[in-house]
């Protein structure tokens, strides 16, 4: 998959803007840009030092495009290991887009989603945990993702993960040599110390995989639903969470048929807002979508508002509501349940001392009334996630999958050698557990896989 033609790309985003940067890599992109750019220093830039700026202009053929500074970065000290050229013109549509089609023209071609990254990962640069961060970091959009995203960039669990598979190679090798002299009755793998290893390893894993809850609550944000009666007013929540007028607020029931959702910042992490159906019997078939659709969202939240009309409240139906709480902390026992009682502007009904129990919050979303107490709940649990105490969080779901497969294996290694398994079938489990190690780090990688990685990536990057 390595390869060291000429590739170039529009690194900055797309659009007008004060400066563009264009990016050139590859073996022979210096004496390549030589011909288009003509330095006010007369140094040509394959003679220029690496790492120094060059003021001039760029012209296809006697006709200038643009004044702009040209950057050489030679290998292996550059940001894909090989010779690196950046433009930095103004930000024109025309000119960077001129620009570009002149670079066309002398022995370059488009870079592919990410690829400036993948040589990177490819010339030895960063390993593959390390090139996926990039992505991160760029999507990054709260403190706590930024912080996430650059641990992992610069070097995250690789360590760790690298000398645990070290280990688990070195026990393997010992346990093969065993097989080698299996007639000469020596024991090379001390299967005491193996046990000892994949007891710290499986705390190591399970602590990693516990993690990604967490990991992904910072990457993707904390999916927080809105659900209750229609007219409870869910939307006017939503609005007032949002400071905008983001739903449809309408006292019609039924008015929201499908789920609207958006985030907001609180304490440095996304938290976004979905509000939902009204859940009640109805004939409306498009409405028992929305419903449908609301149960579904409700699986994926970590905290559920569930939200009463206190004008509707009645010594009848306070029972219904609260055998419905019940049932939804039945069904969602994992979930954070909080109860708000809506609409406490209005009236002064006393019926919500049955709600203690759940500690209900009165609110009026319409007025802004109590939303503090609410924003203070959702930090409180998120407080309790406890991000700070985790050394390492993991945030992507190939890592995931790689590092459940891996404990598996563990598990079934401590088993074997608990019930004196034949060294042959111990050798296997090691050689799998070690294997999947190596995909995580990129040190076993196939062209499939780094196909699907670096096609996610933006084009420049």
């Amino acid at each position: 998959m390595i390869k060291t033609d000429n590739i170039v790309a529009i690194a900055s985003p797309p659009g007008l803007g004060a400066i563009s940067l264009i990016r050139i890599s590859g073996n022979d992109c210096i004496n390549q840009i030589d011909n288009i750019f003509y330095g006010f220093d007369k140094i040509k830039l394959s003679d220029q030092e690496s790492h120094k700026l060059q003021l001039g202009y760029i012209k296809d053929g006697d006709q200038i495009i643009d004044k702009v500074l040209v950057t050489v970065f030679r290998n292996p000290k550059s940001y894909t290991g090989e010779d690196l050229v950046e433009i930095s013109c103004h930000g024109s549509v025309y000119i960077q887009e001129k620009i570009l089609q002149t670079i066309l023209n002398y022995n370059c071609r488009i870079a592919d989603p990410g690829e400036f990254t993948l040589r990177s990962f490819l010339n030895g640069k960063m390993d593959l945990s390390e090139a996926e961060a990039v992505a991160d970091l760029i999507a990054s959009n709260t403190k706590a993702s930024h912080k996430l995203a650059l641990s992992q960039m610069r070097g995250g669990f690789k360590n760790d993960i690298n000398k645990l598979r070290e280990e688990l190679v070195n026990f393997a090798s010992l346990i093969e040599l065993e097989l080698d002299f299996s007639q000469e009755d020596v024991e090379f793998a001390n299967l005491n110390k193996l046990n000892d290893l994949v007891s710290t390893i499986e705390i190591k894993l399970t602590d990693l995989v516990k993690s990604f809850k967490i990991g992904n609550v910072i990457k993707n944000g904390l999916p927080i639903v809105i659900i209750g009666k229609p007219n409870s007013g869910k939307s006017t929540l939503l609005n007032c969470l949002l400071n905008e007028e983001k739903a449809i607020v309408s006292s019609i029931p039924g008015t929201t048929r499908d789920f609207i959702e958006d985030q907001i910042n609180i304490n440095g992490i996304k938290c976004r807002f979905i509000d939902t159906a009204g859940i009640r019997k109805t004939e409306d078939k498009i409405e028992n979508l929305g419903i449908k659709k609301t149960y579904e969202k409700i699986k994926e939240a970590e905290i559920i508002l569930y939200l009463i009309d206190k004008s509707v409240l009645n010594y009848k139906n306070i029972d219904n509501y609260l055998r419905e709480i019940v049932k939804i902390k039945k069904d969602f026992e994992d979930k954070e349940i909080i109860v708000l009682i809506n609409k406490c502007d209005i009236t002064t009904k006393i019926l919500d001392d049955n709600l203690v129990s759940f500690s209900a919050i009165q609110i009026s979303a319409k007025q802004g009334l109590n939303i503090d107490k609410l924003i203070e709940r959702i930090s409180n649990y998120m407080s309790r996630l406890n991000i700070d105490s985790h050394n390492v969080i993991i945030t992507n779901a190939r890592h995931l999958d790689l590092l459940s497969k891996t404990l598996n294996e563990i598990k079934k290694i401590k088993l074997s050698i608990k019930q004196n398994i034949s060294s042959d079938l111990l050798s296997i489990d090691l050689k799998q557990a070690s294997y999947f190690l190596g995909e995580l780090t990129g040190e076993i990688s196939n062209d499939e896989l780094l196909g699907n990685i670096f096609s996610k990536f933006c084009i420049g990057k």
